[in-house]
């Protein structure tokens, strides 16, 4: 008989150990089996607790999104102007949680993933429209109405970067975070 209390402890072993996996193998070529061994628990646990690998992938992508969400909210919290708003989101996207190569590793699995799967599209189309979002809600007081074209174009660049990080092209989300920040500002000072 489980022990109660249990589940949500598991339910976080096997998300923390999806995107584990996910890195290790920088694709979602994965078993639950493999991601149930890395957890600690049976595959047919694993299986009770999501269901299937989609079901794990999917609570993986929002565990992370948790995570970026707690980030971008703490920075926003601590930002005195607009663009120290925008900037703030700029670096939460590259933080260390978040930037982290297991991390990256799943969120371009996650982007090919998502044009095939319906909840991971869904879970994804959630993601890109709050980036956009809230940087075009940082970037009106500075740029009018050309606050979502703006913010439209850094999200892409976040994403960009992302790639290059994966490709071994960005050393660090330090560097990330202030490319991404320098083409603001030239874009904000040609507004």
């Amino acid at each position: 008989m489980p022990r109660v209390g249990m589940e949500p402890i598991r339910r976080e072993a096997l998300v923390k150990a999806t995107i584990a996996e996910v890195g290790r193998k920088g694709s979602l070529d994965v078993t639950v089996a493999h991601i149930a061994a890395r957890a600690g628990v049976s595959s047919g646990l694993a299986h009770h607790y999501f269901g299937g690998k989609e079901d794990l992938i999917v609570a993986a992508m929002r565990h992370i999104m948790q995570i970026y969400g707690t980030a971008v909210r703490d920075e926003l919290r601590a930002a005195a102007s607009p663009r120290a708003r925008a900037a703030g989101i700029v670096r939460a996207s590259f933080g260390p949680a978040n930037f982290a190569p297991e991390v990256v590793a799943a969120w371009l699995s996650f982007y090919v993933h998502a044009q095939s799967a319906t909840g991971a599209r869904r879970l994804l189309g959630i993601y890109q429209r709050r980036l956009v979002s809230n940087l075009a809600d940082a970037l009106r007081p500075l740029a009018g109405e050309r606050a979502r074209d703006l913010a439209e174009t850094l999200a892409a660049l976040i994403d960009g970067l992302y790639i290059r990080h994966a490709l071994g092209d960005l050393p660090d989300g330090a560097a990330a975070s202030a490319r991404v920040i320098g083409v603001m500002d030239r874009l904000l000072e040609a507004a």
